[in-house]
């Protein structure tokens, strides 16, 4: 082995070298055209011969402005393309590879030893690969076969196909290799094992170099409109969705840019989580959001409307509510597609009757009754489309609006505010006119009256042009009037509960809010009514945490990116919201596009955690049997049962210090909801540098923190603290996925503390699983 790591040396050796003459090329190279970029711009105008004489001269300046443009913008872009080129090289200059196959393609007799790192590196002299991209076709074979039989596709749909020799895997640091392994059918364990053994970190990071081959299959795959990935806690499903987006903007690099893929995020702070793993990969980054933004920037001032988390946390403190049981059958059923269906079937029903509509007013008098554009509407050719009525009642209004300005000027009141302009205003208007004319008052007074009419009238047409001469929110009440639902929706498909739901939406939205379950109801049936507002650019939507997605929403995504592929990536284990049980286990994403153009993943191995840990996180979950643990052991999760508060404190701030001193650089003692969070952040300050985290936090950053289960989804820590797992606080079956989700973000240590008898869910677990010591 000895022999075989010397010789790569001289191989890697020989690979940084070309890396180091193609920095230093490329630095110079950049200072070059950076150099080129200061020069036009200070000089633009000094290498530019302006003459306005004749056309000819006229037309010679033209040109000659649009070519020193041009050479501007190619300096420009030639620089860029440098910047980028240096970054990719740095990037790897003392860690170019992680792996080798020696592969012998069919129908020759010579092996070709491929090296595979993050970025590609040619020997610029005889232009052979030194180092292929991950993402690389050939590369395919590292991640997807034991050593024999393997083939990989090629552009174009060709398929190569060849005996896989070998495969290695290094570990290099600081451009010496410490160690390499031949592996067979998993990427390197000892690799992994090292890679997963070390601390977590505020941001994650790139995972090629450990890449299993059933995460390369989420990567690679380009099949069908809607890739459907099922992964354990901890199985790297969000990882290989940020390489899979790695891998469209390699393959599809000619076409594809960053700025048309979407991920939707859980919340702000995993944005910031995993925001460093492209641009590790020399990718500049997509578009993130929260849904919650997206509905917010559309009910902009709308409502006051209610986000995901006040939700979840009202449907975890507030079971002592007298309308408890009524909101959870609420968020369950206007969560499914039998609502979705119920609202389009409203809709088409509104061609017939029951539009609402706002009258018109101008200075406190009425233009167009609401009654005489509801008779305009519904007496129009009901033949035409529902969208070309409304925009037919549009341009009938907008030009009684014109009509209204004819007659508005002639007005006093008109008159009064001519005499209230300032000087500045005049002379706007005077420029207008030829002071010379003999009918200069006349025209001074008609073009005055004119501008201020129509500055008074600029608001009314744009509230037009917008549609809100539609009353939206009275039609949405509406939808709740038992006149109005008993032809919509199967007595069989509305909860028991239906009349009292009515009254409570209703109220909501007499006081101006906005229920969260009723967010996206509000805006699908907005959008129907007003016309879809879709965005065509994006090409590739990414969900995570997909499982607190409703039906609902899922098939207003689709119409918002009617051109999107859709990766979607969850684990019903962690379905924390009360719509959850509609999906189940996400069969019922395939209506969606229909099976054949849907394909599902599972990923049923944990890496996150530890032997033991996973262990006795998958007795907490029905069928966690299935979960696999990588096999990295640790030390056995403890539950500690104590009497009162004041021993619990006592006991997490000990613990705390203890994990800290043995290397512990996350720390998260997660509490069932914010509200506990904030208590025990405050019984627990005396904790060094202790941290709060709500649901307006930007960034984690290390340390110790206090946070609710349901903000610690994604995130992972290489300690876990559970604040309070008693029968008082998690005794309710409801909560097991909140718990389970709360258990499984410990890498390394998790402790569980109980005052008072432990909950339920710990009663079961299989003996050994759970060191247990009572005070």
């Amino acid at each position: 082995m000895n022999k075989e790591i010397r010789k790569e040396q001289e191989y890697l050796d020989k690979v940084m070298g070309t890396i180091a003459k193609q920095i230093y090329e490329v630095e110079a190279d950049a200072a070059k055209r950076k150099e080129e970029v200061i020069h036009i711009r200070k000089h633009f105008w000094d290498d530019l011969k302006i003459n306005m004489d004749t056309f000819d001269d006229y037309l010679e300046t033209i040109i000659g402005m649009r070519q020193q443009a041009q050479d501007l913008s190619v300096s420009q872009s030639t620089h860029r393309h440098s910047y980028h080129r240096l970054a990719r090289l740095k990037r790897i200059e003392k860690d170019p590879y992680f792996g080798r196959i020696d592969f012998t393609e069919e129908g020759t007799h010579e092996t070709e030893q491929i090296h595979i790192g993050v970025s590609t590196v040619t020997d610029e002299v005889s232009e052979t690969i030194l180092i292929y991209d991950w993402r690389a076709p050939i590369s395919s074979i590292y991640y997807d076969y034991p050593p024999g039989p393997a083939d990989y596709g090629i552009p174009g749909g060709g398929i190569i196909r060849g005996e896989l020799e070998k495969k290695w895997q290094y570990n290099i640091s600081n451009g010496v290799i410490e160690s390499m392994f031949d592996t067979s059918l998993a990427i390197g364990d000892e690799i992994l094992q090292e890679v997963l053994g070390k601390g977590s970190n505020k941001q994650m990071h790139s995972i090629v170099a450990t890449i299993q081959r059933e995460q390369n299959k989420i990567i690679r795959n380009v099949s069908g409109r809607l890739l459907v990935v099922q992964g354990a806690a901890g199985s790297g499903k969000t990882s290989a969705a940020l390489q899979r987006i790695a891998y469209f903007l390699y393959k599809y690099r000619d076409t594809l840019k960053a700025d048309q893929i979407l991920l939707f995020t859980p919340n702000t702070m995993f944005s910031n989580y995993v925001s460093h793993v492209l641009p590790e990969l020399g990718e500049e980054n997509m578009q993130q959001e929260t849904f919650q933004d997206y509905l917010d920037y559309r009910l902009d001032r709308l409502f006051i409307v209610e986000d995901p988390y006040d939700q979840l946390e009202y449907l975890l403190e507030a079971a002592d509510d007298p309308h408890y049981k009524i909101r959870k059958a609420s968020i369950q059923f206007k969560a499914s597609s039998a609502f979705f269906e119920g609202i389009k079937r409203y809709r088409e029903a509104l061609e017939e009757s029951g539009l609402i509509f706002r009258g018109i007013k101008f200075r406190g008098q009425t233009l167009v009754s609401a009654k005489q554009i509801t008779d305009t509407f519904y007496s129009e050719n009901t033949s035409l489309r529902f969208l070309n009525r409304i925009d037919k009642l549009k341009e009938w209004l907008l030009k009684e609006i014109d009509q209204v300005e004819k007659t508005e000027v002639k007005k006093p009141w008109v008159q009064e505010e001519i005499e209230l302009l300032s000087k500045d205003e005049l002379q706007k208007v005077f420029t207008q006119l030829e002071e010379d004319s003999f009918e200069f008052y006349e025209k001074e007074n008609q073009i005055l009256a004119r501008i201020i009419v129509r500055r008074r009238l600029k608001s009314l047409r744009e509230k037009v042009e917008a549609l809100e001469f539609i009353h939206v929110k009275k039609l949405y009440k509406q939808l709740f009037d038992h006149s109005t639902s008993n032809k919509l929706w199967d007595e069989k498909d509305i909860p028991k509960e239906w009349e009292e739901i009515c009254l409570l939406t209703k109220e909501m939205l007499e006081e101006g809010k906005l229920y969260h379950e009723d967010a996206t109801p509000f805006l699908l049936l907005k959008e129907l009514i007003q016309g879809f507002q879709s965005n065509t650019s994006i090409k590739y939507v990414l969900i995570d945490e997909a499982q607190d997605y409703s039906v609902f929403q899922f098939e207003f995504i689709k119409r918002l990116f009617p051109r999107a592929r859709m990766t979607v990536l969850g684990d019903f284990n962690q379905a924390i919201f009360a719509h959850s049980n509609n999906l189940a286990d996400f069969h019922a994403l395939t209506s969606l596009y229909g099976p054949d153009e849907t394909e599902r993943i599972t990923l049923d191995r944990s890496y996150r955690s530890t032997k033991q840990i996973i262990e006795f996180t998958r007795e907490l979950v029905p069928e966690g049997e299935q979960i696999k643990a990588f096999d990295r052991e640790g030390e056995k999760p403890t539950l500690t049962v104590l009497p009162d508060q004041k021993e619990l404190h006592e006991e997490i701030i000990a613990k705390a210090e203890d994990l800290q001193n043995r290397g512990s650089h996350t720390i998260a003692i997660i509490c069932k909801s914010a509200a506990e969070s904030s208590s025990a952040y405050q019984s627990l300050s005396t904790i060094k540098n202790l941290k709060l985290v709500k649901k307006s936090t930007d960034e984690y950053e290390q340390g110790v923190i206090v946070i609710p289960a349901y903000l610690a989804k994604g995130i992972e820590f290489d300690s876990v603290i559970i604040y309070n797992a008693s029968q008082q606080v998690y005794g309710d079956e409801s909560l097991r996925r909140l718990f389970y989700t709360a258990c499984t973000r410990a890498m390394h240590h998790l402790h569980i503390y109980s005052v008072g008898e432990p909950s339920p869910f710990l009663t079961n677990i299989r003996s050994g699983r759970l060191l247990i010591t009572q005070d």
